[in-house]
């Protein structure tokens, strides 16, 4: 059985995206929770720290995802076991 965990990261968002609801497709399409710390979003670009918590094989597919989709991400810390 799966545990939670809960990773932190920041995700650079490109002008390309700054109006696409990658958090809402996060919850929706991968099952995980961002917990947004910090937040600056303009209309060129933007970024977020938060924290996402769920089962490890989701908050991976999620991470990927967003890579793929041109988010940068970068991990901040350790992964927060919960």
């Amino acid at each position: 059985m799966s545990t939670d965990f809960c990773v932190r990261v920041k995700l650079t968002i490109p002008e390309s995206l700054v109006r696409t609801p990658v958090l809402a497709r996060l919850v929706r399409d991968f099952d995980v929770t961002p917990d947004i710390r910090r937040a600056d979003i303009s209309e060129s670009v933007g970024w977020i720290v938060c924290e996402i918590d769920g089962d490890p094989k989701n908050v991976d597919r999620a991470l990927d995802w967003l890579r793929a989709e041109g988010v940068g991400v970068d991990l901040l810390g350790d992964v927060l076991e919960s």
